[in-house]
């Protein structure tokens, strides 16, 4: 069955590739998730898809990976750098960005807390990031999601789950920290897709981390976490919110957010 969603990404990427000049005869799709990700030659381009479920504007957001990354790039952080002319580009009524084509090791497994050590570069790099993150972080994530959502139980334990968190330091941070986002390349590890950077609390990035890599992750930050718990919760919240999302695009997965959902309140 074709994918709408994928057939509209691909199309904009192309667009936006043959309006620059990109070789844009064989686009390859190397991922179709959250956003598209579309090989155009040296240059990948990723173009939203479920996310615009939860955010039918993510542009800003979008912007926002952009300038950081070239931020942290310039600064010799461990990322992904955009190509020169990044967007985002609009065609079709999609934003599109593209990213310099990275070779990197599928699967790629990191030890125990190699992941934690070079978040804690990024941190570092960010403390002077001067961008704006007025609309981003889970206090609007999560009110947002929940229009997919047909749990009645979530609404209530999103506004108690934020109600419960700490009042702890802010600062920029990647925003989903998940060792998925991270890849190994000739030149190393690299962190990418910033596009849920917020300002707040390392330890959203770390629970964020101990949930795709373990306790251990946060043991090896070179640096003071506190309020674990109550942003470890936050982040199963925010996945199981995730996956009522993802099922308006595949309905097929409704019943697997309404499990998650039940394992979350069990």
């Amino acid at each position: 069955m074709e994918d709408p969603w994928l057939t509209s990404a691909v199309a904009a990427a192309v667009a936006v590739g043959r309006r620059l000049g990109l070789p844009a005869g064989e686009p390859e799709v190397l991922a179709s998730r959250s956003n598209v990700l579309v090989r155009l030659g040296p240059v990948v381009a990723r173009v939203p898809a479920t996310t615009l479920l939860a955010w039918p504007d993510p542009t800003a957001r979008m912007a926002r990976d952009v300038a950081l990354s070239a931020f942290l790039a310039e600064r010799d952080a461990p990322v992904i750098p955009p190509f020169e002319d990044p967007g985002p580009h609009v065609e079709l009524g999609l934003p599109v960005t593209l990213w310099r084509f990275t070779r990197h090791e599928p699967g790629a497994v990191f030890e125990p807390g190699e992941a934690a050590v070079l978040l804690a570069e990024v941190h570092a790099a960010l403390a002077d990031f001067p961008g704006d993150y007025s609309d981003s972080g889970p206090a609007t994530d999560l009110p947002a999601m929940l229009a997919s959502s047909d749990d009645p139980r979530l609404p209530d334990e999103v506004a108690r789950s934020l109600a419960a968190l700490p009042d702890l330091p802010a600062q920029p941070l990647h925003g989903d920290a998940h060792t998925g986002n991270l890849v190994r390349t000739p030149d190393g590890p690299k962190w990418l897709d910033f596009e849920d950077t917020w300002r707040g609390p390392v330890t959203w990035d770390l629970a964020c981390l101990a949930r795709s890599d373990g306790p251990g992750a946060v043991a090896a930050y070179p640096g003071e976490v506190e309020g674990l718990s109550a942003y470890l919760r936050l982040r199963e919240l925010y996945a199981v919110c995730w996956r009522f999302v993802i099922a308006r695009r595949f309905p097929e997965r409704l019943p697997e957010a309404r499990a998650a959902a039940d394992r979350y309140f069990a």
